[in-house]
């Protein structure tokens, strides 16, 4: 945490408020224990920022603290959603396209960056949209009719896509993949636990949040400011999934939560809600919760090592990469794959020398 970074009009500033935004928008990306490490740089107004809070001059306090948050928050959220597999790599024309590229070179690329029953370990039912022609460029041709049949789609004649065609599976663990630059090398569970988790939360997100009203409504002492942020927000903590009502000056009565929370502690989560709304003005506690649940759904649904990959689920997965917002890391944070050019590789055989 020592590595972070952040300035207001130039002036280098600790604030809890910019910490928090930070840590929600890497929570799906981070691996356990770790901290980002950042430069952020932020220019406003100075009439809407009080420096003078501070005889350091370390901390400031903003005029709409929330609207700062809930910024910082979409747009580093919106920032790391890019980081797709592939997306740092540039896409080229096969050897063979005179109009592209000889040769590619560069460095090592590693990018590092929860319940439902665990489906059957059968095929990956991920579409296939490269062609059988396009996989024959890279594999030698007596290897080509061993590749099953693919239908043409996203992959335009004569370009190789940034992560390349499968060649090989290792040990039921990784797939091997050649690209323009080199060769790329998947962890094949981890990649499709991404994957997977990714369509989770865009179906869940296309759905409203239900509720599921308590037998019993049960009654929670709260703190006086708490029962008051309670009033003004009713109906952010109905969109929510809660249905919360005033029953004194220090106690709510809660009558629904979450359906999909339900078996969670019901009244840990509404003090943690609460508190968020008191500190922040928001919170993000359902959804972060909801996540959690997905991720490891998807964890379990996902394919196994020593799982035995054809050349079509293969490709199939790489080409779902690309596709994948946050495709880099799995859901727990470590990286889904790794690029070797042929700079790197010529080295690690003293090639060249």
């Amino acid at each position: 945490a020592d590595m972070q970074y952040f300035f207001v009009n130039g002036r280098l500033v600790r604030d809890r408020l910019v910490a928090h935004a930070v840590r929600q928008a890497y929570s799906d990306v981070l691996f356990s224990g770790r901290h980002p490490a950042y430069v952020l740089m932020l220019e406003m107004p100075a009439a809407r920022v009080d420096v003078n809070v501070h005889p350091q001059k370390t901390e400031v306090r903003f005029r709409d603290g929330r609207l700062i948050h809930d910024f910082l928050f979409s747009m580093i959220y919106r920032a790391l959603a890019e980081t797709r597999a592939g997306a740092g790599v540039p896409q080229h024309r096969s050897a063979d396209d005179p109009s592209g590229p000889s040769s590619a070179s560069g460095g090592v690329r590693g990018v590092a960056g929860r319940a439902f029953e665990a489906q059957r370990q059968g095929g990956l039912g991920l579409s296939v949209h490269e062609s059988l022609q396009q996989y024959s460029r890279l594999a030698p041709s007596n290897d080509a009719g061993r590749v099953a049949t693919m239908s043409s789609g996203e992959v335009p004649d004569g370009e190789i896509p940034p992560l390349g065609f499968a060649v090989a599976q290792i040990h039921g663990v990784f797939v091997l993949a050649q690209n323009a630059r080199g060769l790329i090398i998947v962890d094949m569970h981890a990649a499709h636990e991404r994957i997977t988790y990714e369509r989770m939360k865009q179906s869940w997100s296309e759905d409203r949040i239900r509720s599921q009203p308590l037998l019993v409504p049960e009654t929670l002492a709260v703190s006086a400011r708490e029962a008051r942020v309670l009033e003004r927000h009713v109906e952010d903590l109905r969109r929510l999934g809660f249905d919360l009502d005033a029953a004194g000056p220090e106690s709510i009565l809660v009558r629904a939560v979450p359906a999909l929370l339900a078996g969670a502690d019901k009244n840990a989560l509404v003090r943690d809600v609460l508190a968020d709304l008191v500190e922040l003005g928001d919170s993000r506690r359902v959804e972060q919760a909801i996540d959690e649940l997905l991720s490891t759904a998807a964890c379990h649904g996902s394919v196994r090592a020593n799982r035995t990959l054809n050349a079509a689920e293969m490709n199939a997965l790489l080409r779902d990469m690309e596709r994948t917002e946050r495709s880099d890391q799995c859901n727990h944070g470590r990286p889904t794959w790794v690029e070797l050019d042929m700079t790197q590789l010529d080295k690690l055989f003293l090639r060249g020398r």
